[in-house]
């Protein structure tokens, strides 16, 4: 690092705009943030001060408690410009933290810096981007209410559109207050702090470079809205205005300053929507051609797996757990992303994990989200360093949300007791032989999954009949529909669709099969129910059913026949949940957990 440069920052001002304008064009990023623009005006809400070093520029924002910055942008060094942030924040005792980056930013901050940057997604900050066709046109069926209101808006003709510019600009400002006054009922701090920003725009709309278009009715201003270039192929709207009780004046104002001002362009960014439900519905209702992911990157020593790193998760879930090879790659392709498996490295590899998989559970009566800890573990040169556990206490600092487990053994559960967790969902294990259900003090537990048990799936006569149930393969529909049905109650860990759909195909992976049963003989009443079985060398383990316990000893006879197996068993081990402090006064003893994924 040239001991010449010095990475010195100051308030963003309007001398700055060229060469920010010049390093920003260099990059050509594609998310709306990364205009001169949109930092200038809203640099007194954000404490905004730029910098430049090593030909790059970099943006820096105050927060509560320390800085967070842009990802550097323009065509020099920007690994040196990270490594001298990283010493900075090191000085002050902080942690180097960045938004927002882009999908290209976060692979060269992996490249550059293995293992060293947590980095992660927010949903309330993807932007949504359309083609300007799209949004010109209106075309397509989806979209055929919006020229529906821009019809009405159209009917008697007394409308018109403009640039905005100085001439009308102090009449948009008198819109503006008009329409703060009709948003009483939902005024908060969010709208005036716009209402703020706004005021910097028209205030400095020229010497920013900024745009507008203004759409009159009855010669009276109803909308307007202000955008710029934000790379080359794409124009981004940073404000829109609309008097919202009058039919069409959204649609058509958004419809007008496109056609009037982004032909030039391919694509245009409308931002995001903060977590607004009300404005995520109407940015959704357009259907945007993509919703622009932007990443926070915080250094840590506990980091998301690296999608790249496959060869190594694959020797770390292999040396920890024995699964081989294809039963690993099986969990990677169907249930892995980037943002759900934690993992700590050392010498540029990750050497402890643990997946957290996003599952709800009902507390209070309400479905709330939570996580399953799924496949904890660490290669055994590393254990012993307490790795495990600061997994574990980092995903419960940062996802504030219930984790629930289900431990193997009882040194394991000691091992979680001591992190916090506590028995939850109740646990009822059984032997079931012949019909009969008796205690059991231990069930055999299959160590390794491998592919090849999934042969004897094919050894199976057809079964199209259990007793008086007519049989069929469940879909992950179904199977959902059904579980939830039935089972639903306090404490109930649910899972989504793409969840019960890996349960299926990994049930099937390793030799087993999942039904759906069908009854119409009691009352007439059509009734459903689901079934998950697979076959461990001469038993049956029953994963998961809706059945009564009659019920199944009932079919059992038959599906022994069936699976040329000679004794069955469930197992319900109930689990372990810990608690964020907003649960804290939940009842966890009672609830079902039941499926597992693994």
């Amino acid at each position: 690092m040239p001991e010449q440069e010095k990475l010195i920052f100051h308030s963003i001002s309007l001398d700055d705009r060229d060469w920010i304008n010049d390093k920003l064009k260099e990059d050509n990023l594609n998310v709306c943030e990364y205009t001169f623009a949109n930092n200038f005006v809203w640099s007194k809400v954000y404490h905004v001060e730029v910098g430049s070093a090593y030909g790059c520029g970099v943006i820096r924002y105050r927060g509560q408690e320390s800085y967070q910055y842009s990802f550097p942008f323009g065509n020099g060094d920007k690994k040196a410009v990270i490594e001298h942030l990283r010493k900075i924040c090191a000085v002050h005792g902080h942690k180097l933290d960045f938004y927002p980056l882009t999908e290209t930013c976060r692979r060269e901050l992996m490249n550059w810096f293995p293992g060293m940057f947590e980095i992660y997604t927010n949903r309330d900050n993807f932007d949504y981007v359309y083609t300007v066709e799209k949004l010109s046109t209106l075309r397509g069926k989806k979209l055929h209410g919006k020229r529906n209101h821009i019809a009405r808006f159209m009917d008697k003709g007394d409308w018109h559109y403009e640039p905005l510019t100085e001439k009308n600009m102090d009449e948009c400002r008198r819109m503006a207050r008009e329409w703060t006054s009709l948003r009483t009922e939902k005024w908060n701090e969010k709208m005036a702090l716009e209402i703020e920003v706004l005021e910097v725009a028209c205030s400095n709309f020229n010497a920013l470079g900024l745009c507008g278009g203004v759409l009159y009715k009855e010669n009276n201003i109803v909308a307007f809205t202000i955008g710029e270039q934000l790379n080359a192929d794409t124009f981004v709207v940073h404000f829109e205005k609309a008097f919202p009780d009058l039919q069409g004046a959204y649609p058509m104002i958004n419809q007008q300053f496109i056609l009037h001002e982004a032909q030039k362009y391919q694509y245009v960014n409308r931002e995001e929507d903060t977590g607004d439900l009300g404005l995520r519905k109407a940015k959704l209702s357009y259907y945007p051609d993509l919703l622009m992911k932007k990443y926070t990157a915080v250094e840590s020593q506990v980091v998301f797996a690296d999608e790249r790193h496959k060869e190594y998760l694959i020797e770390l879930w292999n040396q920890c757990f024995g699964d081989d090879r294809q039963y690993i790659e099986f969990y990677l392709e169907h249930r892995f992303n980037t943002e759900n498996m934690f993992v700590i490295y050392e010498e540029n590899r990750p050497v402890s994990m643990a997946s957290l998989l996003p599952i709800q559970v009902t507390m209070h009566g309400n479905k709330e989200n939570a996580r399953y800890v799924y496949a904890v573990g660490t290669l055994p040169a590393y254990r012993n360093r307490g790795y495990a556990s600061k997994i574990i206490k980092h995903a419960a600092k940062r996802i504030k949300e219930p984790l629930i487990l289900q431990p193997a053994d009882r040194d394991l559960q000691e091992y979680y007791e001591k992190l916090g967790f506590v028995d939850a969902f109740g646990e009822s294990p059984c032997w079931i032989y012949a019909g009969r259900c008796t205690e059991a003090a231990s069930i055999p537990s299959i160590q390794e999954k491998s592919l090849h048990v999934a042969e004897i799936v094919s050894e199976q006569s057809e079964l199209d009949a259990l007793g008086s149930w007519s049989v069929s393969d469940a879909s992950e529909k179904d199977y959902k529909m059904v579980r939830d049905t039935v089972l639903e109650r306090e404490g109930y860990v649910e899972w989504d669709e793409q969840a019960i759909a890996y349960a299926i195909k990994e049930n099937q992976f390793c030799g087993g099969r999942t039904l759906l049963l069908t009854s119409t003989v009691r009352d007439a009443e059509t009734r459903r129910a689901v079934l998950m079985y697979r076959i461990e060398k001469d038993s049956l383990h029953i994963i998961e059913t809706t059945l009564n316990d009659e019920e199944l000893y009932e079919i059992l006879p038959e599906l022994f026949l069936h699976t040329k197996t000679t004794w069955a068993f469930e197992r319900n081990m109930g689990g372990m949940i810990l608690l964020p402090e907003h649960f804290s006064d939940w009842e966890h003893k009672e609830g079902y957990l039941g499926l597992t994924l693994g």
